[in-house]
């Protein structure tokens, strides 16, 4: 990681850390649970080296970011973290009125925001993992998978401060992150009481030793509780976006998701990708890419693949 520079940045309240390394027209890398800007590592030295300026921060919670109030999962919104990606450009890119954005996971969910409520300021955009959720007039995110899925599923056991902490710490924040990473079946993911993981996994093989513990021990610095919250803050997202309902994200889009990706496998959202649902809502959505065999974390588990589909559509714009 020798080339990626670090620099801590004040933006909303909170000290932002940034790593960043290229120059050129910068792409915001936005990551997701459990992660760090370092899961974009592969990316961003690829794509400084093709002419690019490749940010990635932790985001709210996570890493080396500091200030958040980790006892008040209202301050973890999607306006709230949709505003510290808007007032970081402002400071580190005050002269570029947009930028390339791409997300992956809840990263991918903050940058559908991004571009909901600020199609002004992105160029175009790749996200990995998660499609772009519409606004639902009849259920709240939580209450769906609860419906789905029972009160197991990991999103409804997220929701109670401090218990999934408890059993996290109870399990060590190693094992907690070897497992997620790990994580290859497209059923749902579920979290009995007590119980813990239902499966102890090897480290997946795209991670090294080396890799893993990078994770471990920035997150053995924090905790869960930051990343936790953005689940939190799911009812919370679906109160505040109503003025939303019915709205499209007019930015020019790739999609990308694993053929084994949980997210791809809750029902409805295959058919929702593949038969116009999602073309509805994002009207500029140029492509769609299945990445076969890949899981969940498909930016380390191929990260030559998806570097290459990153670059070969923001070279477009």
């Amino acid at each position: 990681m020798e080339k990626i520079e670090h620099k801590m940045i004040a933006v909303n309240g909170l000290n932002m850390h940034v790593a960043e390394v290229g120059k050129g027209p910068l792409v915001l890398f936005i990551h997701g649970f459990p992660e760090l800007w370092y899961s974009w590592r592969h990316q961003m030295v690829f794509m400084a080296a093709r002419g690019y300026r490749a940010v990635a921060p932790d985001m709210r919670g996570y890493g080396d970011t500091t200030g958040a109030p980790l006892g008040d999962p209202s301050k973890f919104s999607l306006l709230h973290l949709v505003g510290d990606l808007i007032l970081l450009l402002d400071k580190i890119a005050p002269d570029e009125d947009k930028v390339f954005v791409v997300g992956h996971d809840w990263g991918a969910y903050v940058a559908w925001h991004l571009c909901l409520y600020r199609p002004d300021r992105v160029k175009s955009l790749v996200n990995l993992s998660v499609a772009f959720s519409p606004w639902n007039p009849l259920m709240n995110p939580v209450d769906k998978f609860r419906s789905l899925y029972g009160d197991d599923h990991y999103i409804c056991r997220f929701q109670e401060p401090g218990e999934i902490e408890a059993e996290f710490e109870k399990i060590g924040v190693k094992e907690v992150l070897k497992n997620f990473l790990a994580f290859r079946n497209p059923a749902p993911l579920y979290f009995p009481k007590g119980k813990g993981f239902d499966y102890s996994a090897d480290r997946a093989p795209w991670l090294t030793e080396e890799e893993l513990d990078y994770f471990a021990s920035k997150f053995q610095q924090t905790g869960f509780t930051g990343g936790v919250n953005y689940y939190r803050a799911f009812s919370l997202n679906w109160e505040l976006n109503a003025p939303w309902a019915g709205a499209q994200v007019k930015v020019p889009t790739k999609f990308i998701v694993g053929e084994l990706d949980l997210t791809y496998h809750i029902p409805g959202v295959k058919d929702f990708i593949h038969k116009g649902g999602f073309k509805k809502f994002v009207p500029l959505l140029e492509q769609v890419v299945v990445v076969e065999g890949a899981a969940h974390f498909v930016n380390q588990e191929r990260p030559d693949e998806i570097n290459e589909h990153i670059y070969a559509f923001l070279k477009q714009f």
